[in-house]
């Protein structure tokens, strides 16, 4: 998923918040297969990503995700036993890099949750490569992330690569559309999402393409010109490749120019904040597929217990980003207390969590035996609900 570029604050540097203190109780000893780790305490976890800016609902999502994890990490023990820090990237790759070379001086953070959007990984995995600290992104979803030959990076989800394909047969055998528009807002995420799907409809298929300015910068949030674009081709269904500002605005603009094809969209619109900005009316019947189960669906008492910490039912990846705490937390508790023995930990884990199993390929992906891909569908009250999970490719 994602590359929320989100508006930064001209020349102001982005401080990490840190929840609760990194007090450390030396006697806390736990036991993995029988045989004592030693203390865990005193160390730290990192999200590192949006929790303001334009795509700050997917970033909160994920972090109350990890953070539950470390919440109940802590209840059993010791309070503060384990410090999850959050370092504010606002989905923004000219940030990242800055707040990722921040990040990497605490010798006592051991892993990070994030990046979940391409872009700013992009920006902030060479950094965290070069200094040997883990990363499980829940959501960042570009192919090309892999092929850097970082060996920090974990990907918790399928990659593009399937999420593509998965739309544009779920848009061509379930929504029966033979005229499709794409467009998508230039960044990481959106463009390489956008690319996968029209390589996987066709050129038969697609009748017209375009291209925005990316979520919260669009002049004026002024969509005529791609809106008239749409209309113009004929197209009875748009595939949109990017966020869900922009998605629910362009929905809104072609819902008034009286357009009654069917929008589809990616895991960066599979948020009530789509139709916040379409309108419930308008985002009605749109489609996003996202690399992931329902968070609803998640296993355990996951859904039980985030909606008691947070007041708010789990959201987009909050499944996954918990599952990706409580894989550094397990590699705690077997004693990889360096980034490099938590590194090696990961590459040999086979974790099953609430959301999923997990495995890691030789260079970071998700192991293809336990890819999913589901498609969701916004109702009447504006949000997405599980459709049905889709193909693989």
């Amino acid at each position: 998923m994602r590359q929320g570029l989100a508006r930064a604050f001209g020349g102001v540097a982005i401080a990490a918040l840190l929840v609760g203190a990194a007090a450390c109780n030396s006697s806390n000893k736990t036991t993995t297969g029988g045989a004592s780790s030693g203390s865990t305490c005193g160390y730290k976890i990192a999200y590192f990503g949006a929790l303001t800016g334009s795509s700050a609902n997917l970033g909160v999502n994920i972090e109350q995700g990890a953070e539950l994890a470390v919440v109940q990490y802590n209840a059993k023990h010791g309070k503060d036993c384990i410090t999850m820090q959050k370092f504010d990237s606002q989905g923004d790759p000219a940030v990242a890099p800055g707040l990722a070379r921040s990040l990497v001086t605490d010798a006592k953070i051991i892993g990070v949750v994030g990046p979940p959007f391409s872009g700013e990984s992009e920006a902030a995995d060479p950094i965290f490569n070069d200094a040997g600290i883990p990363t499980i992104t829940p959501s960042a979803t570009r192919v090309s992330l892999s092929t850097h030959g970082w060996k920090i990076f974990h990907r918790a989800v399928a990659n593009d690569g399937s999420q593509g394909p998965a739309a544009a047969a779920y848009i061509k055998n379930v929504l029966k559309a033979d005229k499709v528009f794409v467009g998508d807002d230039q960044s990481a995420y959106g463009a390489g999402l956008a690319d996968a799907v029209k390589g996987a409809l066709g050129s038969a298929v697609v009748v017209g393409t375009d291209k925005t300015s990316a979520d919260g910068r669009q002049p004026g949030n002024d969509f005529s010109g791609f809106v008239q674009k749409v209309i113009a081709s004929g197209a009875t269904a748009l595939f949109y490749g990017g966020y869900y500002q922009n998605a629910g605005l362009i929905r809104k603009q072609l819902t008034a120019k009286g357009w009654k094809g069917t929008l589809v969209a990616g895991d960066g619109v599979d948020d009530p904040g789509f139709a916040a900005a379409a309108g419930n009316d308008a985002a009605a019947g749109s489609y996003v597929s996202c690399p992931c189960s329902p968070a609803s669906k998640a296993g355990g008492s996951f859904v039980a217990d985030y909606k008691a910490q947070w007041n708010t039912d789990a959201g987009t990846y909050s499944d996954v980003a918990y599952d990706a705490a409580n894989m550094f937390l397990k590699g705690l508790d077997a004693g990889n207390t360096t980034p490099d023995k938590m590194n090696t930990f990961l590459s040999t884990i086979q974790y099953t969590g609430v959301a999923n199993t997990y495995k890691f390929t030789s260079v970071g992906e998700l192991d293809p035996t336990y890819i999913k891909v589901w498609m969701f569908k916004f109702g009447a009250d504006g949000k997405p609900v599980p459709d049905q999970e889709a193909p693989k490719s």
